[in-house]
């Protein structure tokens, strides 16, 4: 009995490789493999239309340090994803406790939520092909907006030469596609709070400010900070709507040129700098690691530490 349930055992974990094989295997060639194939290039001097790997060691990194054109694309990633990323959660957090009270039992909250979400179904290169010919000025005359404006008599203007427009047009749409989803991850935390716990509130007398401020945002804050990185993470690979609104370099000039925008630059225009590419790539994930290491380390809950401390003791 026991050798043959031995081999059942055995069998199982068989099918439990065979089913998993497949991820496995897609994530070696199509995410491992890369990323080893990334670090490699940037310790070497390539172009697309050269083929001699010429090992160069940090001179690429060096190079990165002392790119004033990468830090200004970092600055232009932090401005368009906090423009995003502050009313996003401000919003989402109000919606979503206004949403989740009790007292107030508002009706079709399940609708409002899809609706809230569905921007979050559609891909970014529709939602920019779509905000550039509302707006774009080469889109002529006959652009919805310069329609409008001209029937209060206002000229045509091309609002993409205009950093700040474009910026906040970015921020907008980052923002109206994301806003959505933030706020299905407040409910979902808002609704893991114990019901005891609001009732208790009310019955000493507490108004639902109070109940939000004392109750709901302190135990909220772990999703916050879960938001926070993930938002954080998202904004540093900002590529497809800066990218599809401009003429592929960040226009006007490079204000909303991004990291990633820049670093397809390095690599595929231009003089195909593949090695400083893969350079400028690893770079973005060295701040991005960075910035969620001290993130957590900032905004964790000490209390959480010092009863991990006091248990080790």
């Amino acid at each position: 009995m026991k050798t043959r349930s031995i081999g059942h055992e055995a069998r199982t974990q068989r099918w439990g490789y065979i089913f998993i094989a497949p991820f496995v295997i897609a994530f070696f060639v199509f995410n491992f493999w890369p990323i080893v194939t990334t670090f490699t290039l940037s310790f070497q001097h390539i172009r697309a239309r050269n083929a001699v790997h010429e090992f160069v060691g940090g001179a690429n990194f060096v190079r990165l340090i002392q790119d004033e054109f990468f830090w200004d694309a970092l600055k232009n990633t932090f401005i368009i994803w906090g423009f995003n990323f502050v009313p996003q959660l401000g919003l989402a957090l109000v919606l979503s406790i206004w949403l989740s009270d009790s007292q107030l039992n508002l009706a079709g909250k399940g609708l409002f939520r899809a609706v809230v979400y569905m921007p979050n179904l559609l891909t970014a290169a529709s939602v920019a092909f779509l905000f550039r010919s509302l707006i774009g000025y080469d889109a002529g005359l006959n652009a919805p907006l310069h329609q409008f404006l001209r029937y209060f008599n206002v000229a045509p203007v091309d609002y993409f030469r205009n950093p700040m427009f474009t910026r906040g047009l970015v921020a907008f749409i980052q923002w109206w596609m994301w806003y959505g989803h933030t706020l299905i991850l407040l409910m979902a935390g808002i609704t893991s709070i114990p019901t005891s716990l609001f009732e208790s509130a009310v019955v000493d007398g507490a108004n639902g400010r109070q109940t939000a401020w004392h109750i709901t945002l302190p135990l909220l804050r772990p999703i916050m900070l879960f938001i926070l990185v993930t938002s954080m993470i998202g904004g540093m690979q900002m590529f497809d709507i800066p990218f599809l609104l401009t003429n592929r370099t960040g226009a006007p000039g490079t204000s909303i040129r991004t990291t990633v925008m820049y670093q397809y630059n390095m690599a595929f225009m231009g003089g195909s700098d593949l090695s400083y590419g893969a350079a400028v790539s690893i770079g973005v994930f060295i701040v991005t690691i960075i910035l969620a290491a001290l993130i957590f380390f900032f905004l964790q809950d000490r209390s959480d530490l010092k009863k991990a401390k006091g248990g080790a003791k």
